[in-house]
């Protein structure tokens, strides 16, 4: 990649999106093309088909998406599945229309069997059932990997699909009826500790364990990979497998260490209390990062650390 070349960064303001605007501003990469939903629908196949037309990006960023946690997941199957798959079909097929020479799919560590042993390996792909929660996420998701691998092996393509573990930073949703249990579990310990109440009550017993990795991490590995040369490449796209590679930290805690960690982040002073009668999902989400890892790129911040940074951003706006 040269710093003049135009990259298309497809949902730039939300969390994945603005952190790789910022990591490619702070690498000298000053040719970054943008659009707000109201400005391009990314479901609309013409709307697109004119954006690629006129823009040509030599490189494109696909980190639009429709995204939420369980709640959000359940409520909405339809609207899931349908905008997700409209988005990636759209800019995956025009990109290639317009002779784009890179194109990284953001995915979801939820494409991994519900049952998938841990840490989860890119070749557990489509080895077992998926999580019912969101299986319609899911789907949509295993078809922009596929897609991307097909487009590969016919027309010759450089399209990448990567698929980060939990994410949290800058920008977050911190709607309590549809965001992911990061940004859930600050903003409620933040608003109990205002109120002055005596506990906070989490959602599931508390005990599946999670990965989280901070966002600006999660972008300058998307970046990472990105500028590697095609001999750097040549395994992760010799066609024989889906272009696929996790991005995570490699390391895990249960629900209740992370809350156990927000309160004492936040400074709340009450119990925590986890209501068993709401869903727990997956019992356990580790990625196995060993290949991104011998290509040369490992997680720089710590859980703690990232969250007292967060935190301070989220009081900044509240």
């Amino acid at each position: 990649m040269r710093k003049t070349d135009k990259i298309y960064v497809a949902g730039h303001r939300g969390l994945v999106g603005s952190a790789i605007v910022r990591r490619l501003r702070a690498a000298g990469y000053n040719n970054i093309i943008t659009r707000t939903h109201a400005e391009l629908d990314l479901t609309d196949q013409h709307a697109v088909d004119d954006f690629f037309s006129s823009e040509h990006p030599d490189y494109v960023f696909l980190a639009a998406a429709k995204v939420g946690g369980i709640a959000a997941n359940n409520t909405y199957p339809a609207e899931f599945i349908y905008q997700n798959l409209s988005i990636q079909t759209n800019i995956i097929h025009e990109s290639y229309r317009a002779g784009v020479k890179r194109l990284l799919f953001l995915g979801s560590s939820c494409i991994y069997p519900k049952e998938c042993p841990q840490p989860m390996k890119e070749e557990y792909l489509l080895s077992g059932p998926l999580e019912p929660t969101n299986r319609p996420y899911a789907l949509a998701k295993i078809a922009g990997i596929e897609m991307c691998w097909a487009y590969n092996r016919q027309f010759g393509t450089r399209f990448m699909a990567v698929m980060p573990t939990n994410l949290y930073g800058p920008n977050d949703n911190y709607d309590l009826k549809n965001s992911h249990v990061m940004p859930a579990l600050i903003r409620k310990t933040h608003e109990a500790k205002e109120r002055g109440d005596k506990e906070v009550v989490v959602w599931g017993t508390g005990t599946p364990r999670r990965e989280f990795l901070y966002s600006d991490d999660m972008a300058a590995a998307c970046l990472y990979l990105l500028e590697q040369t095609d001999d750097n490449l040549r395994t992760l796209l010799n066609n024989e497998h889906p272009p696929l590679v996790n991005i995570g930290c490699g390391t895990d805690l249960t629900i209740r260490e992370l809350a156990e960690m927000i309160r004492d982040v936040v400074g709340f002073n009450g119990t925590l209390t986890f209501d068993s009668t709401k869903p727990d999902g997956t019992m356990q989400k580790l990625l196995d990062v060993s290949k991104l890892n011998k290509m040369g790129w490992k997680a720089a911040t710590s859980l703690r650390d990232g969250i007292a940074s967060v935190y301070e951003k989220y009081l900044q706006k509240a």
